[in-house]
């Protein structure tokens, strides 16, 4: 990792403070399995964990809106370790929608395969009571970022880029009818340094998964000067 520099961009977890469940039940190992022995003074446990799969950092898959799209297990782990482009939008209100002329005027910022992460500057919301305060994708911009630029994923440090107040999701479904992965609730985004860097999505390989909580983790060129 000579001339890398590492950025989590992932909130910590808090057992029993989350939106989206997440609770531990701890246990002596030799209470669940007697054939390990454990003397009486030595601290050696294991734990059982119930959560949300949309708890905290999380990426929801294709199969999350989607009955016949890959699931945590089957979707190609080569764009989830992929170039990633942050884009700042965070003089953006809530409500306000993020539109498809905006974007075109930065177009060249965007390159053809890029995941694709918006700064709202929400962070600061996450588990407060304005952690679904936010603005929005319109859905021509959207299109616009899926048939245009191929985008490999997209996310933001919000709650989601979903426009609200209407059924079904139409952002989440455009998205995932077309393949592509949504990160919601990142964190850290104003630690980076480059607006370009690789970023790290690595998500439990389990059958039949629609979203798994995340480390998010951003790797950036010590050397770049851009």
């Amino acid at each position: 990792m000579k001339n890398k520099r590492i950025v989590d961009l992932s909130h910590e977890l808090l057992p029993g403070q989350e939106e989206y469940h997440l609770n531990l039940k701890t246990h002596f190992t030799d209470e669940l399995y007697p054939q390990y022995k454990r003397d009486e003074n030595v601290w050696y446990i294991l734990q059982d964990m119930e959560m949300s799969s949309h708890c905290g950092t999380h990426v929801e898959f294709p199969y999350h809106h989607n009955r016949h799209g890959a699931d945590a297990a089957r979707f190609p782990l080569e764009r989830l370790v992929c170039d990633c482009v942050l884009l700042d939008f965070k003089h953006k209100a809530d409500n306000e929608a993020v539109t498809l002329d905006e974007l075109i005027k930065i177009e060249s910022k965007i390159e053809k395969g890029d995941m694709v992460l918006f700064n709202f500057g929400r962070a600061k919301n996450y588990r407060t009571e304005k952690s679904h305060d936010r603005p929005f994708i319109a859905l021509d911009a959207i299109d616009w970022l899926i048939n245009e630029k191929n985008i490999s994923l997209i996310g933001s440090d919000a709650s989601g880029i979903e426009i609200k107040n209407v059924p079904n999701q139409p952002v989440h479904q455009m998205l995932m009818d077309n393949g592509v992965p949504i990160i919601e609730f990142a964190a850290n985004l104003d630690e980076l340094k480059q607006e370009r860097f690789t970023l790290f999505v690595l998500a439990l390989r389990v059958r039949g998964l629609d979203s798994c909580p995340v480390r998010l983790i951003a790797l950036e060129d010590n050397n770049c000067d851009c």
